[in-house]
Order: structure tokens, then C-alpha cells, then sequence
């Protein structure tokens, strides 16, 4: 009898400890974190009244530098918008695109805003909003007599991509990936890629539609764009991992700009048309 009472006194002696330090969990979605009490999701944004947004400031027309050096573009005028509608301040931080992850974890920004493509990997690794533009993977070259079907196509051409792009990770998910994975050379960022195709050193780049198409309207030398594409590539704004209700704050205020029309007016003056969407990714 002594020993059951002792292993009861134990398990309940654990139970309380348990709900004393931790409660046995935390909230993966947004609050107080119970193992350190500080503010985590919206409300940490909301407390110190600043969102603080990752791009890479090369990526025209989503956000880049202009003759000025002034970061403009179509993220810059969204994310912008959504500030104004939260009721926070935008502040733009350029970061490394190799080191978006590390930047994001470690709160020096909190959330990564700048065409970035909703991947499988990055909807298991960060709190991404609802897809909110559409874009393609595309081929594109400056030499005519260059023809891309197939992927498999890509196994005679020098390809130039940007590293740790949703281009390389689309090449890479490929099926014919084996066929020309030893043919794709890596970029910092397209602008790189785009040279090296310049001066010969690359056939072809892949890369999102919306920046090469962008490149091709402040360029001397067209790009063409080629037949075969390697598909949809929706857009995302990521947040970190478990911190939900940032995002659904995200996914809100867009709808409200969708809704007064301000979305439209911010797509069509730098595309030319409205293709805002706010989507579920089983749509």
C-alpha cells in the first residue's frame, strides 16, 4: 500500500511542476511564449509598432533600388499599405537571400517579404500568408536560335539561376533535374545571372516571370522568353514557424486592400494589370 501511495504522491508531485514551469506546451500561435515570456507573433509586432520586412533589394519589380537609390516596387508599395492598414511601421531590411531563415529566427526581421515563392519546404518551415500573387518559373535567353521544349532540353544549355531561389528549388524538383543538374551555375542574384548570359559564359536563365519579363522592359538586350516553363510559382510573405496569427493579420489587412481597390491600383502600376489573388493553398 506505501508503495502505491508513493508512486501516486510522485506522479502528481510531476504533474504540478509540469503545469508550474512550462503548462505542459507552448502557444505555437502567437502571444506570450510560456517557457521565456517574451511576446512572440503579432503580438510582439503590435507591442513595438514596427514590422520589420526582409528582401533582397535586387529583386525588380517585387522590390529594388531605383537611380536614387531608393527601395521601391510593387512589395515595397504592398507591405507599405498593409502598415498603413495594422496600424505599424514598415521598415525595409535588406538581408542576405542565402540567410533569409537565420535572419528570420533570430528576430533581427520579422518576416520575409519580397516575392518570396511559397515552396513545400517553406510552407513546413515558416507561417506563410495565403498566396497572394502568381508567377511562373520560366526559361529565358538572349540568343535566338536557342529552342527550350522540354526540361530536357536543358541538358545541352548552360544555365544560369540565382542561389537558393524558388527556381533552383523547382529545377531541383524536377524530374529531369539528373539530366542538367551539372550545367546550372549559381548567382548571388539575377542581375549576376543576367551578365553571365551577356558574356557568354550562360545559355539561358531561369527565373521567376515577373522579374525577367520586368529586366526585359529596362533592358537594350530582349530576352526571349522560351516554350516550356516549369510552371505556377505563387507567392507567400513568411513569417516564423508557429506564429500564425501574424500572418493571418497579413492575409486581413490584404483582403482589405483587395476589397477598397488600393491592391489593383499598387498591381497595375507595375504590371500593367491586376493580379493580386489572396488563395488557400488547396485552391
Amino acid at each position: 500500500m506505501w508503495n502505491i501511495m508513493k508512486k501516486l504522491m510522485l506522479l502528481l508531485s510531476a504533474a504540478l511542476m509540469c503545469g508550474m514551469l512550462t503548462g505542459c506546451g507552448g502557444d505555437t500561435t502567437g502571444g506570450d511564449d510560456t517557457q521565456t515570456g517574451e511576446l512572440t507573433g503579432w503580438a510582439y509586432i503590435e507591442d513595438k509598432g514596427e514590422l520589420i520586412v526582409g528582401l533582397d533589394d535586387t529583386f525588380a519589380p517585387m522590390g529594388f533600388r531605383d537611380e536614387a537609390g531608393n527601395l521601391v516596387g510593387f512589395d515595397i508599395d504592398l507591405a507599405t499599405a498593409v502598415g498603413e492598414e495594422l496600424g505599424v511601421t514598415v521598415t525595409f531590411q535588406p538581408i542576405d537571400w542565402d540567410s533569409k531563415e537565420l535572419e528570420l529566427s533570430s528576430k533581427r526581421i520579422d518576416c520575409i517579404w519580397n516575392g518570396m515563392s511559397a515552396t513545400p519546404a517553406r510552407q513546413e518551415s515558416m507561417a506563410l500568408t495565403k498566396k497572394y500573387l502568381n508567377n511562373k518559373i520560366v526559361v529565358m535567353t538572349m540568343d535566338d536560335t536557342i529552342t527550350v521544349d522540354t526540361a530536357e532540353d536543358l541538358a545541352d544549355l548552360k544555365i544560369a539561376t540565382q542561389a537558393q531561389s524558388a527556381a533552383l528549388e523547382t529545377m531541383q524538383a524536377n524530374e529531369a533535374w539528373a539530366a542538367f543538374e551539372a550545367n546550372v551555375m549559381e548567382f548571388p542574384t539575377y542581375d549576376e545571372a543576367i551578365l553571365a548570359m551577356q558574356g557568354g559564359r550562360a545559355d539561358v536563365m531561369v527565373v521567376d516571370q515577373v522579374l525577367g519579363e520586368y529586366k526585359n522592359a529596362n533592358m537594350d538586350s530582349i530576352m526571349t522568353v522560351c516554350d516550356y516553363n516549369f510552371g505556377d510559382d505563387f507567392y507567400a510573405i513568411g513569417f516564423r514557424q508557429g506564429e500564425t496569427d501574424a500572418a493571418d493579420k497579413v492575409n486581413e489587412a490584404i483582403q482589405t486592400l483587395i476589397d477598397n481597390g488600393q491592391a489593383a491600383e499598387i498591381s497595375e502600376k507595375w504590371f500593367g494589370t491586376n493580379i493580386v489573388i489572396l488563395e488557400d493553398y488547396a485552391e
